[in-house]
């Protein structure tokens, strides 16, 4: 058999230019960190909020105005790895490989702490979610999953409708990254056997529009549904523990009350948006070859086989830690089993999962996690977040409605350029205090809630989730390895649902449920008694 691969929107044109690219990012870089001077905005902050004196205790810089410096460099190091990221103008692995070197070259940050952003919890939960994927289709247990899940559907629309509300509802309590891992080699194998029954001649005649169709609906279902409940990341949980430090706690069921009767609003919206998107752009309109393919596949299996139970129990093993194992174990710990037992066990080799692991994505992630750093501890992330503010207040959008929608879309933006633990942690602090000094009733939870809702949507930029970097690692070609979406891709076709998507936070989240389901009596005036106590 032949095979036939046109990707029809892979990069072409100016795109296609990656010397350009190199020199507009890299002269971006220059123009910001070197050649303009040093805004006395940035200068107040890194001095007002310690980050100077904390960098000068680094011996990272020697007074405060090396250390605003330093801000400027960060501030260049954002244009010039978003370009990077976004064009491939050189791979996005090694654009990940840039961020720590940048570190340490110009000395931003203390060698061990650089060093910590490519070996944390974060970089090894990734490694571990990668390998269990590899793990997973080894022994062919994606097929079984599949068929358990999809197997019953026909046709193209409904399996899209059940694939998304079912994701975006299990991505409410179960790792989304987990999940991504698994479906995402399910996802191929649909659109091989789909694609296979769709060509004539004995020639593979590819369909790429609905390989990227499938891969980023899969994403943007379980993205969403980061907003349900507590256990969809720990963006949301921190957010809880900021309200516990003004006395307002808020209990798992009652974030549900908020958050998961928005899932199926969002997922079903992921489906209509991509419907829309790609519906002219695919010619393979019936999946039912590609599920009834993964069937009789799953059917010719049997009997779950001894490599299928070792790998299924490796995955509730895996879950019942993340669940259980709380601080002490973390996410990584768990997730490097993925690399040890199916090796233990003799059900996939160790050179196979090294083959198999994609280590562009894992190092792309790593490098935006050196970059979060970066934001985070120069005081870069803290003078954007100031200078959006000063902009909400300007417009009048500074109490209520107006200063949910500000800093929520605040939130959504940074979230794709950091972790959405990351941007919670950093922004947990300074939006409390603001919603408690507006006085309406219902803060602190109301601005809390707004800023968590919109760190699940790291729809456009491909470093802004894990599960972004697990469809562009594991969404291959079966027949020919290369790889079915690009970086771009996710500005392009990501950036459009995030907009959609804050708007449904804002017009049922905001308008409606708060309105419908409102806050409790009392809330607002305990948390202003805290902070008063402890301005005093």
């Amino acid at each position: 058999m032949t095979h036939e691969l046109k990707h029809d929107e892979g990069g072409g044109g100016i795109l296609a230019n990656k010397m350009l690219w190199i020199c507009i990012g890299a002269g971006l870089f220059i123009l910001i960190g070197f050649t303009l001077p040093t805004p006395q905005s940035v200068v107040h902050i890194v001095e007002q909020y310690g980050f100077a004196k904390k960098l000068i205790e680094w011996e990272v810089a020697h007074n405060v105005a090396e250390a605003a410096r330093k801000t400027m460099l960060v501030l260049g190091i954002i244009p010039m790895a978003v370009i990077f990221f976004a064009t491939e103008a050189i791979p996005i692995g090694l654009t990940g490989i840039l961020m720590p070197l940048l570190a340490y070259f110009f000395h931003l940050l203390p060698r061990n702490m650089i060093g910590k952003t490519f070996a944390g919890d974060a970089p090894m939960f990734l490694l571990g979610v990668l390998a269990m994927g590899v793990a997973v289709v080894d022994v062919g247990f994606h097929k079984r999953l599949a068929s358990w899940l999809l197997g019953w559907t026909r046709g193209f629309l409904v399996p899209i409708f059940v694939l998304c509300m079912s994701m975006s509802i299990i991505g409410s309590f179960i790792s989304a990254h987990a999940m991504c891992a698994f479906m995402t080699p399910v996802m191929a194998a649909v659109y091989f056997g789909s694609v296979s029954a769709n060509s004539r001649g004995g020639k593979m005649e590819h369909d790429p529009a609905l390989a990227k169709f499938l891969l980023f609906t899969l994403c943007y279902a379980l993205n969403v549904g980061g907003v349900g409940s507590p256990a969809a990341g720990g963006r949301n949980v921190i957010m809880m523990g900021f309200w516990s430090e003004y006395k307002v706690p808020m209990d798992f069921f009652t974030w549900m009350k908020y958050g998961l009767p928005m899932v199926p609003i969002l997922g079903v919206l992921v489906a209509i948006y991509m419907l829309v998107l790609f519906g002219r752009k695919i010619k393979t309109r019936d999946l039912t070859p590609g599920l009834s393919a993964i069937k009789e596949e799953t059917r010719k299996m049997g009997s779950m086989s001894y490599p299928e139970y070792v790998t299924f129990g490796m995955l509730l093993l895996i879950l019942f830690l993340w669940i259980i194992g709380g601080e002490e174990l973390g996410l990584g710990g768990p997730s490097l089993l993925a690399l040890l037992i199916p090796v233990i066990f003799r059900t996939t080799s160790w050179q196979k999962i090294l083959g198999g692991i994609s280590w562009d994505a894992w190092f792309m992630y790593c490098g935006a996690l050196t970059l979060g750093a970066l934001l985070k501890e120069t005081g870069a992330a803290m003078w954007l977040a100031q200078s959006f503010l000063k902009i909400l207040g300007v417009v009048g959008m500074n109490s209520g409605f107006g200063l949910w929608v500000g800093l929520s879309g605040l939130s959504g933006l940074m979230t794709n350029f950091m972790s959405d633990a990351g941007t919670t942690a950093l922004l947990g602090p300074i939006v409390i205090p603001m919603g408690i000094m507006t006085g309406v009733p219902g803060e602190p939870w109301a601005v809390g809630l707004a800023v968590a809702f919109a760190t699940s949507f790291a729809h456009f930029l491909i470093v802004g989730t894990p599960n972004n970097a697990i469809v562009y690692g594991l969404g291959v070609y079966p027949d020919t390895g290369e790889k079915m979406i690009h970086p771009m891709d996710f500005v392009k076709y990501g950036f459009g649902l995030w907009i959609l998507s804050m708007g449904v936070v804002w017009i049922v989240g905001f308008l409606g449920i708060y309105n419908i389901i409102g806050f409790p009596e009392g809330i607002l005036e305990t948390a202003k008694g805290v902070m008063q106590a402890g301005v005093q």
